[in-house]
């Protein structure tokens, strides 16, 4: 009994000697390792120059010293911090369509794809530095209030707005219906800058019109939504049983939506399986995008009518179609937006927007910032609005009958 106690003795000996073994080592390197911290790197970063990484460590001091010494430092949430950070990394790519949205932004952007939102009506974009209308919507208080493509926003409400990006504009231009909001404006004709009052509404964004003008068929599509499919097919089979022997598409103020959509309804215009646009992305990989439909108006004398606020989901229809059936384009030279975004959606609810490819039409063109130059160009006047003329669609009409 007392030699088997002797062995419990040894072994409870024994551990309490390893424990204190590992308790003093961890507290040496601890110990040493505060004296002397290491510091953490991110392997493989392109653009710097130390090929092994780049430090950390800065950004936490960063960290440290906003919470320590700038006087709101205490208030300021660290989810405030973190998204701060993450939207400056995204900036950093210097590019408009890149963007990252907390969040109740990235509500916002969803309420703008579904087409109902609260807010004046347009489609802005950041190009070049400047804040641009790219498209007053139909029926809207920006089209009521004579806000035209490509205007320049310089303030809201007095504010200046040009350091910002086109997400961090629209929070400010929309707020609750009702309420006004004073957009400051510049023109190409203005001898200085005017502001625009307008009242917010609860915006449905509409999607096609069409009518008769004799014998051809006018059809304006105003977005590249899950309703512009049925729609145009539906003002196509009216239009052809009322005689309709030609067709003015008109995509003038159009700013775009799915590429399915564009893609699909070009398969009405040219033969299936001919390739609409490519994506090409940054190793030189490509995504071919192809005509799928009714091929009903292949042959059916069409123009389409374009302007500055012609963009993204427009632009590709217009060229793919003047490229592949020599289809004429009357108007104004397009916005050029020919970038492709793809949205990551984080699992706080907020998304990145992040631009991954390029958009290339049949002839090899890249639309990136160039946008397509008209087969005729032709300006809608000041005096041309006061009496109520489209010198545009006159154009159009002429050749179609021609």
């Amino acid at each position: 009994m007392e030699e088997k106690k002797k062995k419990y003795q040894k072994i409870i000996a024994v551990s309490l000697a390893v424990f204190l073994a590992i308790y003093f080592t961890f507290y040496l390197g601890f110990y040493f390792g505060a004296q002397n911290p290491k510091e953490i790197k991110i392997s493989g970063v392109e653009g710097v120059e130390n090929k092994e990484g780049i430090s950390l460590n800065p950004f936490w001091e960063v960290w440290g010293m906003v919470r320590e010494k700038h006087i709101n430092g205490e208030k300021i949430k660290d989810k405030d911090l973190i998204y701060g950070a993450m939207s400056g990394l995204v900036s950093s790519l210097d590019d408009p369509y890149s963007a990252f949205l907390p969040p109740e932004d990235s509500q916002k952007f969803e309420e703008d794809v579904k087409g109902s939102f609260g807010g004046v009506g347009m489609e802005i974009e950041s190009k070049n530095g400047q804040l641009i209308v790219v498209a007053p919507l139909k029926n809207t208080p920006a089209e009521r209030a004579g806000l035209l493509a490509g205007d320049l926003i310089l303030k809201v409400d007095g504010e200046e707005i040009g350091s910002l990006d086109a997400n961090s504009a629209v929070k400010k231009i929309r707020g609750d219906v009702g309420t006004k909001v004073v957009l400051s404006i510049f023109r190409d004709g203005f001898k200085e800058v005017k502001d625009f009052s307008l009242i917010r509404e609860v915006i449905k964004v509409p999607t096609l019109e069409w009518e008769m003008k004799g014998d051809i068929a006018y059809v304006k599509l105003m977005g590249f939504n899950e309703n512009s499919l049925p729609l145009f097919y539906e003002a196509m089979i009216k239009s052809l049983f009322s005689g309709a022997k030609g067709l003015v598409l008109d995509l003038r103020n159009n700013p775009g939506g799915y590429l399915e959509v564009a893609t699909r309804l070009s398969g009405w215009f040219v033969e299936n399986g001919e390739i609409v646009v490519s994506e090409r992305f940054r190793d030189g990989k490509k995504d071919d995008f192809i005509a799928t439909g009714n091929e009903a108006l292949k042959d059916f004398p069409t123009v389409i009518l374009v302007n500055k606020g012609s963009a993204s989901a427009s632009e590709i229809l217009a060229g793919a179609l003047r490229d592949l059936r020599g289809v004429k384009l009357v108007g104004e030279k397009t916005f050029g937006k020919g970038t492709v975004q793809e949205l990551n959606y984080l699992a706080d609810g907020s998304m990145v927007k992040l631009t991954i490819a390029e958009w290339v039409l049949p002839s090899g063109q890249i639309l990136k910032e160039e946008g397509l130059e008209p087969d005729y160009k032709v300006e809608i006047t000041e005096k041309d609005k006061e009496q109520n003329k489209d010198p545009q669609l006159e154009k159009a009409l002429e050749l179609i009958k021609q």
